[in-house]
């Protein structure tokens, strides 16, 4: 591999969104490190997509970031560090139990710090972009969905103040879908009111759309991005009277609910 390829990792990429980023990436001519706590799917989806490399990766390990920082290094010059692991267990604060809590606090907030760091020392003198993967949840009140919908408000407050602390030429972004077509939302138990109100806006986002959106952000100066931006809008607006967002929320759910009876009945 050539010292001056551009190097990018996407953690959490043997599916979904991850693969999709992958997938562009190599279209775009990037060396693509594609890793995911699943190793052998990891390296299927790197062989299928013709990535640089596949490997297993425990976002939880903050010395397998370090370590994976240096196998980029060998591979050209790691520009672009997509942050896309994540896990999404439902159910209220009570009726999570303590293991449940500390695997959303430790995947989906603290592997992004992890990953951030060892993208910020990985970056060479020419910088690059280190792009979060959130969720519209972080920027209200979601019931039903509450750790989950914190560590994302992390996440997007921790892509903020890194932008404005990082060096010159180093980016830091936090896309913020909504509820898209994956494994995660698919397993959510229909009868929850989480999986209702990721389907309170009508269309599921798909993959590619929300893979796209991620690409658009790179050598961008736009820090949070919300997708679709109306539902942003709309999610920032709860946040200033989350009371009044809180009675909102079966409205919400039972709009959800038609649409999700909607769906079943087209397929």
């Amino acid at each position: 591999m050539s010292e001056t390829s551009r190097v990018a990792v996407v953690t959490g990429a043997a599916r979904g969104i991850g693969r999709g980023i992958a997938e562009r990436l190599v279209e775009r001519g990037y060396a693509v490190l594609v890793t995911d706590v699943d190793g052998a799917a990891a390296e299927a989806t790197a062989g299928e997509i013709g990535a640089a490399l596949g490997s297993a990766l425990d976002v939880r390990d903050r010395q397998g970031h370090l370590d994976l920082a240096r196998v980029a290094a060998a591979h050209g010059t790691l520009t672009a560090w997509f942050n896309n692991a994540g896990v999404g267990d439902v159910g209220t604060l009570r009726e999570l139990d303590p293991d449940q809590i500390d695997r959303l606090v430790d995947v989906n907030l603290k592997g992004v710090l992890w990953g951030t760091r060892a993208a910020l020392d990985g970056f060479g003198p020419r910088g690059g972009d280190v792009v979060n993967t959130a969720s519209l949840s972080g920027l209200g009140p979601v019931p039903g969905l509450g750790v989950y919908a914190a560590t994302k408000a992390a996440v997007v407050s921790l892509s903020m103040s890194v932008a404005a602390e990082a060096p010159s030429g180093v980016r830091v972004h936090a896309l913020c879908p909504d509820g898209v077509a994956t494994r995660m939302v698919d397993e959510m138990p229909d009868e929850s009111l989480a999986k209702a109100l990721v389907h309170s806006g009508g269309r599921i986002l798909t993959v590619d759309e929300v893979a796209d959106a991620a690409l658009a952000l790179l050598g961008s100066s736009r820090v949070v991005r919300t997708l679709p931006g109306w539902r942003g809008a709309l999610m920032r607006s709860t946040s200033v009277a989350p009371s009044l967002a809180a009675r909102g929320a079966g409205l919400f759910a039972a709009q959800g609910r038609r649409a999700m009876r909607r769906g079943r009945a087209g397929t």
